[in-house]
């Protein structure tokens, strides 16, 4: 499984996505986003589904852009050839993959913002080779382990929020889901696109980097609930010690 979570606000985006690798009974570490990065060009894709698929598809999409020698002005024109070599890996490896009981699985998130864009865009990417674009109207995409996330994604978490809200939101959405699922866990990678340096700004968080923000959550969560107004949950209560 996998948990991978982009952002995106007025003032730039943010991307995490976790690094762990399940199959069968082990467990490993690998890296699930991928950063292009070149003079006022700037980009990351992170993938979730079989890593197979991701690891040549992402071949493939180095290769093509060496062939060509295309430097992408807009994003989505990045974001179609990216599409086109999913396409390809789907020709190769589809059938074989039905055959041995697997599904085609491979979900991208893209975003930045290159030379011609008028803004920072963020993408989702299908299996399919389709894509949408993620608007402030729902400013947000979990790919791998969605459920998880999403409640304190969708209290707390506006288009105009501050990169550093968001990224408090991300680590929260993040930590709750590595706390119900055994698949999703450290370190972390980070990606922050911040419109006032035009650039992608990476990091690599630990467990022990973030252990002091994931206790503080959980200790808050336990003292919210005993602080929660509960006149109409006390009647009930009383009304079954009364038949007891």
């Amino acid at each position: 499984m996998t948990f991978c979570l982009g952002i995106t606000l007025k003032d730039g985006i943010v991307a995490i996505a976790d690094t762990r690798i399940t199959s069968g009974r082990e467990t490993t570490t690998a890296r699930k986003m991928y950063v292009l990065q070149k003079n006022n060009n700037s980009m990351f894709i992170m993938t979730s589904g079989l890593r197979s698929l991701r690891d040549k598809t992402i071949t493939y999409f180095d290769e093509a852009i060496l062939e060509c020698g295309e430097d992408f002005d807009k994003l989505y024109k990045a974001i179609n050839v990216f599409a086109k070599q999913m396409r390809r890996v789907a020709k190769e490896d589809k059938e074989a993959l039905i055959e041995g009981g697997l599904q085609f699985d491979i979900h991208c998130i893209v975003g930045g913002k290159l030379e011609n864009d008028t803004t920072h865009k963020l993408y989702m990417l299908y299996p399919e080779g389709n894509w949408v674009e993620i608007l402030e109207g729902s400013p947000y995409q979990i790919i791998g382990a969605s459920g998880y996330g999403k409640p304190v994604l969708d209290r707390t978490l506006k288009y105009t929020d501050s990169i550093q809200h968001a990224l408090k939101v991300s680590i929260l959405a993040f930590d709750s889901t590595r706390i119900s699922t055994a698949d999703v866990d450290y370190p972390i990678d980070v990606a922050i696109y911040s419109t006032t340096t035009n650039q992608i700004h990476e990091f690599r968080l630990k467990e022990e980097d973030l252990l002091e923000i994931s206790n503080w959550w959980q200790d808050r969560l336990r003292t919210s609930v005993n602080e929660i107004p509960a006149r109409k949950i006390d009647e009930i209560l009383s009304q079954i010690s009364n038949h007891l």
